[in-house]
């Protein structure tokens, strides 16, 4: 079990559990260090940082992760130590989120002419309070039995390619490093080994001012990890790592802390942090 995890999902975006069960299960693993990074929302971060209180032995770091478009997929930005009270910040990621809102509807209308008749008010309870995103969807999908788990959900329904696929506002990966830096953050690309091309995205990303990589993630193999280090070296960025935690008990769920990620990495960030930018 890791000390460290810096990517992790409450209900404030698309995740199982509340901020504050959170930071109370990181504090009963024995994390020491984690950071919450929920899609296109910091509304979990307040309630997180005062639950974070009760645990002096935890380190908390404010995070988000901002879901960018490339011309064939996703580019997924982590933006650490951001001002979570910045107007400006604010206001775009609210912006971003009522995006989300429209183009869930329209997915789950796309299903109900395939066929698959689950109801809107359905998928926004199980969102609750947070940014409505495809893994509610693919919640209420699975609760009628529709799919037998998420993967098949994206699989068939949802993912790019799936005929229930509904694009979202649109945001490119340079515009989402420049935004965390306004927001005095520090940006970090998300599993690199999830994109066509890394290297590339890496070093377009630097130019503009990308401050970390990923390193350390659930699925990546050995190779994929040693790559990125690589990366990381050639491009000056600190390395980052964690487990992408939802709590949905998907198959592919790595329970919080079950990627290792140097606690060492974490101190470089933290450092980084602390420095004016």
């Amino acid at each position: 079990m890791s000390l460290v995890d810096l990517h992790i999902h409450s209900t404030a975006s698309d995740g199982k559990y509340p901020p504050a069960a959170l930071i109370a299960k990181a504090a009963e693993l024995g994390l020491r260090i984690i950071s919450l990074t929920d899609h296109d929302s910091i509304e979990g971060i307040a309630p997180a940082i005062k639950a974070a209180k009760s645990f002096p032995g935890l380190t908390f770091i404010p995070g988000v992760e901002i879901s960018t478009d490339l011309p064939d997929g996703e580019a997924h930005i982590l933006g650490y130590f951001i001002d979570y009270t910045s107007p400006e910040f604010q206001k775009e990621l609210e912006r971003f989120r009522d995006s989300r809102l429209g183009r869930g509807q329209k997915m789950v209308e796309k299903l109900n002419k395939l066929g698959i008749k689950i109801d809107w008010a359905r998928v926004q309870a199980i969102a609750g309070d947070g940014a409505i995103g495809r893994p509610h969807i693919a919640q209420a999908m699975l609760e009628k039995g529709y799919v037998k788990t998420f993967e098949e959900a994206f699989d068939k329904y949802i993912g790019h390619d799936g005929p229930a696929y509904v694009e979202r506002e649109k945001m490119t990966p340079e515009e989402a490093v420049t935004l965390i830096l306004r927001a005095k953050g520090i940006p970090v690309l998300a599993h690199p080994f999830t994109l066509k091309d890394p290297a590339a995205m890496a070093k377009s990303l630097k130019k503009v001012g990308l401050m970390g990589i990923e390193a350390y993630y659930k699925d990546n193999t050995p190779a994929a990890t040693q790559a990125t280090l690589k990366l990381a070296e050639k491009y000056r960025l600190i390395a980052t790592g964690g487990t992408d935690y939802h709590g949905i008990g998907d198959s592919h769920e790595v329970m919080m802390g079950g990627t290792e990620v140097p606690l060492a990495t974490a101190e470089r960030l933290i450092a980084l942090g602390q420095t004016p930018r």
